[in-house]
């Protein structure tokens, strides 16, 4: 079985019960969310071996967050526990009725965290390299670099690290909290020395200055592939040789964006390392994105086996007659399963 190593920070995130005002809320729900165990839990829904790596502290949060991954079939055993540094922790306040083009918002408290004290010394543990010996794929993201001068030492170390048949993933994953650590230069040589290169395109500009495809791609002329997420309209796959795909989004109704971003580079990742051509992977990508969108939380459940098939074989002309609502594929009021 193909295994996958994604590397990060994971936290325990809060967030009111009742869609309410923080200073409201009386009861808080108890959640786990992070960029790169989002993917590793989508990678290993995807039928891959999955394997997060990372740190924690030695408390409850750090305990929850290690149960929730095993649940989900990811591997834990490069995972390092603080005896001193907390887990981190983030609120995420819901969007108010009373406020519709407000959105939701989130509350970062994570300085200092365990995972902020990765660094070059993390390739050291045994366990560690013995997961990055005999993964197919490794898979970075922006955030961990902006944590920390050591986090970005650890990132860069991996990037520049020969290759050895792996493949490097990088999601840029842009963090308005974390700007001050995320400089235009560092962000752009990190994610140039990947082999595949996902960003939004809302967040490019922020990253690199621009939304213009060409101009990205000068931008990042190393990776072998670059992948821009239109949000709702499409996926767009740049090959360093200058073929391009571009597989439109579903049309679905949105519940909770939160974690599509990463669930979409499960699905698209997951489809690379199978061997699957540009198109079908950002097929994958889009699917699994469409089942995040449609329920609360960093992550939904993919259809059963055969209705991802039927769904992922469609022609072009069924692909754009699906419509995605709670979790369920139809198309002209029935499900798109045979």
């Amino acid at each position: 079985m193909l295994s996958a190593v994604c590397m990060g920070e994971t936290m325990v995130m809060l967030t009111p019960v009742e869609a309410v005002p923080l200073d409201q809320a009386t009861e808080l729900h108890c959640g786990v969310g992070g960029a790169e165990s989002n993917v590793a839990m989508g990678l290993a829904a995807m039928g891959l071996d999955s394997h997060w790596v990372g740190r924690v502290g030695k408390d409850g949060f750090g305990i929850r967050i290690l149960d929730e991954l095993r649940r989900h079939g990811v591997g834990v055993t490069g995972v390092e526990v603080d005896p001193a540094l907390p887990t981190g922790l983030y609120v995420k306040v819901p969007a108010q009725e009373s406020d519709p083009d407000g959105g939701s918002s989130v509350l970062y408290y994570r300085q200092g965290s365990a995972a902020s004290a990765m660094g070059p010394g993390t390739l050291a543990n045994p366990a560690v390299a013995k997961l990055l010996e005999h993964a197919a794929l490794i898979h970075l993201s922006g955030i961990t670099a902006a944590l920390s001068a050591e986090c970005r030492e650890l990132t860069e170390a991996i990037l520049t690290a020969p290759r050895q048949g792996r493949i490097i993933s990088f999601d840029v994953n842009w963090r308005p909290a974390l700007c001050p650590g995320q400089d235009r230069s560092v962000l752009r040589r990190l994610a140039n020395l990947a082999d595949v290169v996902l960003v939004g395109k809302d967040e490019a500009e922020h990253a690199f200055g621009t939304t213009d495809e060409a101009e990205l791609r000068q931008l990042l002329p190393a990776p072998s592939v670059l992948v821009i997420k239109n949000e709702a309209i499409s996926a767009i796959a740049l090959d360093r040789d200058g073929t391009r795909a571009e597989v439109p989004a579903l049309s679905v109704d949105v519940l909770e964006p939160v974690g599509a971003g990463d669930s979409f580079a499960a699905g698209y990742l997951s489809g690379m390392l199978f061997g699957l051509d540009q198109k079908a992977s950002l097929r994958r990508g889009h699917v699994a994105a469409a089942c995040t969108l449609t329920v609360h939380g960093d992550r939904g459940p993919l259809p059963e086996a055969r209705e991802l098939s039927a769904i992922l074989d469609s022609t072009d002309a069924q692909w754009a007659a699906i419509h995605v609502s709670g979790g369920q594929f139809t198309t002209r009021d029935r499900s798109v399963a045979p």
